[in-house]
């Protein structure tokens, strides 16, 4: 079978709920991936910053081998062996009361959800069902009922009502309007991504996140983190927050926390928080699973052991610094933190992102258009000094073919 032949196995038998850019992969190493006639490309979209450990890291591969012939599954009717070892581990590795273990980003951030109308209702003294949660506009933190009833995005949302109701949705990047929409006391939590990947990689103003998290302490209201995207070392820092210093009520983690692996996800809250959930209320058959939880811990060592959130800062640096300089009609803008970057495309004429990212392919890197102007690009944090400069040369070489 060539490309064309799986591609059309999956349009044929599988949902049409993607529009994947027109590339077969069956192999993977750190910043590479291969397709199916042998080509390589550097990989700048990293399965959306899941595999920051870079593909098969030898070291997640053999915790998941070595757990894999031992225990898999055993639900949460029953203690198993490893999980209390995981929970000890990432909650002194982010410094944090409790975890609760889940499986995908979006039901990490369905978990923050319930944990913070309980909070409300347990700690807070909100009258039962009028607690209320803030949300920026441009969002995405999941494609859940509950999540898109918070979404701006009409994709997410066209002919999926009715909403889940309780949800106030304010600018990105305001503190006055979140100012202002504290102001009403069934107010329980404000869920922000630190940088809005999906939307285009928007990184808001320095001291926004800071300024944020004050206005939540002072009316009482919990600062809640999606940091599924860019936690785990991406933005040059292992958290996002961590650029200014906030320390999440609610801290949301999934994509790289199993390294690309499997689905690993997580919420990490203190006592006061954590303990409003009681045995019933909240769970999942996988969560906390055996082998998830070796995983997680092998993926959260290869972060720390190879410095790769100090690489991230690093490396991004270089990568801002020379897509800046390109001089290209079609470049609006570049901006980025650490490892997740973005470049803004101007149309020219019929050409797009779309085909930018097409040319790309073909001089051997991948990326993936969102919102179809802005082209993402999230290397493996692996990727060496002299692996991202030959990867820009190609980006550049890319763009001199639509002067």
């Amino acid at each position: 079978m060539n490309s064309q032949d799986y591609i059309n196995r999956e349009d044929k038998y599988g949902a049409h709920n993607y529009h994947p850019l027109p590339v077969v992969l069956e192999r993977g190493e750190g910043p590479f991936v291969w397709d199916v006639e042998g080509k390589r490309y550097f990989d700048f979209l990293s399965a959306y910053s899941a595999v920051n450990q870079g593909h098969c890291h030898p070291e997640i591969v053999k915790a998941l081998t070595g757990q894999a012939q031992r225990l898999t599954l055993t639900s949460r009717a029953f203690y198993n062996s490893v999980l209390g070892e995981y929970e000890e581990y990432i909650t002194k590795y982010f410094r944090y009361d409790k975890v609760l273990p889940m499986n995908s980003g979006a039901e990490a951030d369905e978990t923050a959800l319930k944990l913070c109308r309980k909070w409300a209702y347990k700690k807070k003294g909100i009258q039962e069902n009028n607690a209320k949660i803030i949300a920026c506009e441009g969002n995405f933190h999941g494609r859940t009922i509950t999540i898109i009833s918070m979404s701006t995005d009409p994709d997410a949302r066209n002919h999926y009502g009715p909403f889940t109701p309780g949800f106030i949705i304010i600018p990105y990047n305001d503190p006055d309007a979140l100012e202002d929409a504290l102001n009403d006391p069934d107010v329980a939590g404000f869920l922000v991504e630190p940088i809005q990947g999906e939307a285009g990689v928007f990184v808001p103003d320095e001291g926004y996140l800071r300024k944020a998290y004050d206005l939540c302490k002072s009316k009482n209201v919990l600062f809640i983190a999606d940091e599924v995207q860019t936690g785990i070392g991406r933005t040059g820092k292992l958290l996002a927050c961590d650029h200014e210093g906030v320390r999440p009520d609610i801290l949301i983690l999934g994509k790289a926390l199993s390294g690309g692996v499997l689905p690993v996800s997580a919420v990490l809250a203190d006592d006061e928080v954590m303990l409003t959930i009681k045995p019933g209320e909240h769970g999942s058959t996988f969560g906390g699973n055996p082998l998830a939880c070796k995983v997680a811990i092998a993926a959260l060592e290869v972060i720390r052991h190879e410095k790769l959130a100090d690489k991230a800062e690093h490396l991004g640096k270089i990568f801002r610094e020379e897509l800046r300089a390109i001089k290209s009609d079609m470049i609006e803008i570049v901006r980025g933190k650490g490892l997740l970057n973005a470049v803004v495309v101007k149309p020219k004429g019929d050409k797009t992102a779309w085909d930018v990212c097409l040319a790309m392919k073909e001089k051997g890197l991948i990326a993936k258009p969102t919102h179809e102007h802005i082209i993402r690009f999230a290397p493996p944090l692996v990727i060496t000094e002299i692996q991202l400069r030959e990867a820009i040369e190609l980006i550049k070489e890319t763009f001199k073919l639509f002067e």
